[in-house]
């Protein structure tokens, strides 16, 4: 009877285990995020939840303080010499500086998820040096640059001088939103860009340049702030020169900071992206990979849309799940 029933629950024990998600060993997540700012935490949030959701081990690397391969590159070696991991999900700060330590960490067996940015032009599908990563999980920023411009066109009549306060240049998402900014401007003949400043995302520095082209061009009439510092300094230096109102100002990261801009006239628009659905994808593809590889095909880009907080919208119960936490 004894040896009957051990029997039957080997029998039960090997059908179960056949059954999808059943014993299957819980995958080591790394996160590497970007900078320490709004954004980044509130990816992190997506990613946390969907850890927990199906059933993964999170581990997230130290913020760090300032944007650049200099600050990340030694907390994503340490971190990763410290540990065993399955999956990285990274926000790459350069498009060259990150290919060679990227493919060391893959060649040792951890699979890669960028999100946000990417490295090289973000084409996994091609062979490169850099098609290794599983997928760039992230915002169409160059599509995001462009449609700013055109609601800031929509602002100043179509008409006038307007300037563009950027953060890094070897960034990938800014490198796009500055491109796409671009040629949305260049689609009104009576607009005219008339410059870019990079402010490393230094929210002071922003600040003053964009204080400085003020200066320099009086009848600026908008302008586009391409990340959380570069928009709040922007806003900022309007605000302290006396010119709100008068400058136009659509800004991109929808931080608690610019969105009460927004409700006191001190900004005019407000892309969000959705960085928590970035992390929740990221970790839904990677674990699926990871636990069926012959049977799951990870898209080359995932995409999420974006939403525009305007002052008409601003209240509205439904948007605030996209203010950044």
């Amino acid at each position: 009877m004894k040896k009957t029933i051990v029997a039957l629950f080997a029998v039960l024990l090997v059908a179960l285990t056949a059954l999808p998600g059943f014993a299957q060993a819980r995958p080591k997540i790394l996160f590497m995020p970007g900078v320490t700012d709004p954004f980044y935490y509130t990816m992190e949030k997506g990613i946390r939840a969907e850890c927990a959701k199906v059933g993964a081990d999170l581990v997230v690397a130290e913020y760090p303080r300032a944007w650049g391969p200099e600050n990340q590159i030694p907390i994503l070696q340490a971190t990763i010499a410290a540990g065993k991991y399955d999956l990285l999900l990274i926000a790459p700060t350069s498009t060259e500086a990150l290919k060679a330590p990227l493919k060391q960490i893959y060649d040792s067996g951890v699979e890669i998820i960028t999100v946000d940015t990417f490295i090289g032009d973000g084409d996994y599908s091609k062979p490169s040096d850099y098609s290794f990563p599983l997928s760039y999980i992230g915002s169409d920023n160059f599509l995001g640059g462009k449609q700013m411009a055109e609601h800031l066109a929509k602002l100043v009549g179509e008409k006038g001088k307007v300037f563009c306060e950027a953060t890094n240049p070897d960034a990938s998402s800014v490198q796009d939103r500055v491109k796409g900014f671009t040629a949305g401007v260049a689609e009104f003949p009576n607009m005219q860009l008339v410059g870019v400043e990079w402010c490393q995302d230094v929210q002071q520095r922003a600040q003053e340049q964009t204080l400085a082209a003020l200066q320099k061009n009086k009848n600026i009439v908008g302008i586009f702030g391409t990340n959380v510092y570069s928009a709040q300094g922007s806003y900022q230096a309007v605000v302290n020169a006396g010119l709100t109102g008068a400058v136009k100002i659509c800004s991109w990261d929808a931080t608690k900071d610019l969105i009460g801009a927004l409700k006191k006239g001190q900004v005019d628009m407000v892309l969000a992206q959705k960085p928590a659905e970035m992390g929740s994808l990221a970790v839904d593809w990677g674990v699926k990979y990871l636990r069926d590889k012959a049977n799951v095909q990870v898209p080359k880009k995932v995409i999420p849309g974006f939403e525009f907080f305007t002052r008409d919208n601003v209240n509205d119960p439904n948007m605030q799940q996209y203010i950044y936490q």
